[in-house]
C-alpha cells in the first residue's frame, strides 16, 4: 500500500456512468408511474411492439451520456449542463422511436405517429425530467471534492509504536 493521497471527487467518466444509471432508473420508473396514474400507454400506437420503445430509450441514454461527458469535463462543471442533457435525452427518445419502428419493420407512418405521441404526450417530458435530475446528480458528483470515509487507524498522524 502506498501513502499517496487519493484524488478528491469523482472522475468525469465515473460520474457519467453513475448519472446514466440514475437516468435509466428515473426514466423507467417515471414512465411506469405516469402511465399508471394517467391510465395511458407510453406509446399508444398499436402494432409496433417493444422494439421502438427500447431503441428510443437507448438513444435517449446515449445522448444523455454523451452530452453529460462533454459537460463535466469543464473545470468546474456547471449545473447548467443539465439543460442540454435533458434536451438531448428528449430528442434521442423521439429519434430512437422512429428508428426503432423502422428497424422492427413497422409502417413508417406508425413510427412517426408514435414519435409524435411521445413528443407531445407525457413520455417525452418524463424522460427529459429524469435526464435533468440525473445530470444535476452527475455534475454534483464531479464538483463534490470530498474524500471517501476513513477509519481513525488509517491516518498516519496517529502515534505509531
Amino acid at each position: 500500500m502506498t501513502n499517496e493521497p487519493r484524488p478528491a471527487g469523482v472522475t468525469p467518466p465515473v460520474a457519467v456512468v453513475f448519472a446514466t444509471v440514475v437516468c435509466v432508473a428515473l426514466s423507467i420508473g417515471g414512465l411506469g408511474v405516469a402511465s399508471l396514474v394517467l391510465d395511458a400507454d407510453v406509446i399508444p400506437v398499436r402494432g409496433l411492439g417493444v422494439v421502438p420503445g427500447v431503441i428510443g430509450q437507448v438513444f435517449a441514454f446515449a445522448a444523455f451520456a454523451g452530452v453529460l461527458l462533454w459537460g463535466v469535463r469543464a473545470d468546474p462543471p456547471s449545473y447548467l449542463t443539465a439543460v442540454p442533457c435533458a434536451i438531448g435525452a428528449y430528442v434521442g427518445e423521439i429519434l430512437g422511436i422512429v428508428v426503432g419502428a423502422l428497424v422492427s419493420g413497422a409502417d413508417p407512418a406508425r413510427g412517426l405517429s408514435a414519435a409524435e405521441s411521445v413528443a407531445i404526450g407525457f413520455a417525452g417530458p418524463v424522460v427529459a425530467l429524469a435526464a435533468l435530475l440525473a445530470a444535476f446528480f452527475g455534475v454534483f458528483l464531479v464538483r463534490a471534492r470530498t474524500s471517501g470515509p476513513r477509519w481513525r487507524w488509517e491516518d498516519d498522524d496517529d502515534d505509531a509504536p
